[in-house]
């Protein structure tokens, strides 16, 4: 099926400063789902990050966490997409969202990049055209107190809330992996 997921890229910045800050949601989903399907990442300087390949449904898929830092995330992306020819539709871009509450998971295709500088770096490079999972970090309420707030660690609550995102946004991955969007969807947004 086309819309079958072949690439997964966690969105976050590298660093032991950056692991636990709010941003770097997109790289504790891809953390997850490796270790719950046996895959290991390893620096890969052709693909700018850590890439792992893992097996679900039978079919494999690629995790890519890129080592760019957030502003450059399209690079990493372009670079493994083009290499093993990975069309934009067939790529899940997981990333923290400002506009969702701690706790909120949602699957989309396409959009604008809401001011996330990993997905206006995306955008610009590759297109809009792709899958995102969006999980919620909330907002500070003031725009001016979004760059501290996206990098500083989460408070235990709302760590909790997302890693909860997170679970429930892995049980429907197998959904996603085969191409099944709507069912997934249905089934995560009704969590």
């Amino acid at each position: 099926m086309s819309q079958s997921i072949n690439l997964i890229v966690g969105l976050g910045n590298p660093g032991n400063e950056y692991v636990d800050t709010r941003h770097n949601a997109g790289f504790w989903f891809l953390d997850e789902l490796a270790r719950q399907h046996h895959g290991s990442f390893k620096n890969d300087k052709k693909f700018f990050g850590d890439a792992a390949k893992i097996h679900i449904n039978a079919r494999d898929v690629w995790l890519l966490k890129p080592n760019t830092f957030m502003n450059l995330s399209g690079k990493a992306l372009q670079a493994l997409a083009q290499f093993y020819k990975i069309n934009l539709e067939n790529i899940l871009v997981v990333h923290d969202e400002l506009d969702l509450e701690p706790g909120i998971a949602r699957l989309k295709k396409g959009g604008g990049h809401g001011g996330h500088n990993g997905l206006r770096d995306i955008s610009s490079r590759c297109g809009k055209d792709f899958w995102r999972l969006r999980l919620g970090i909330g907002h500070p309420g003031d725009k001016s107190k979004v760059s501290g707030y996206v990098l500083n660690k989460a408070s235990s609550d709302d760590k909790i809330s997302i890693e909860r995102a997170i679970d429930n946004a892995l049980r429907v991955m197998p959904d996603v992996m085969s191409g099944e969007m709507q069912k997934a969807m249905h089934r995560l947004h009704s969590e």
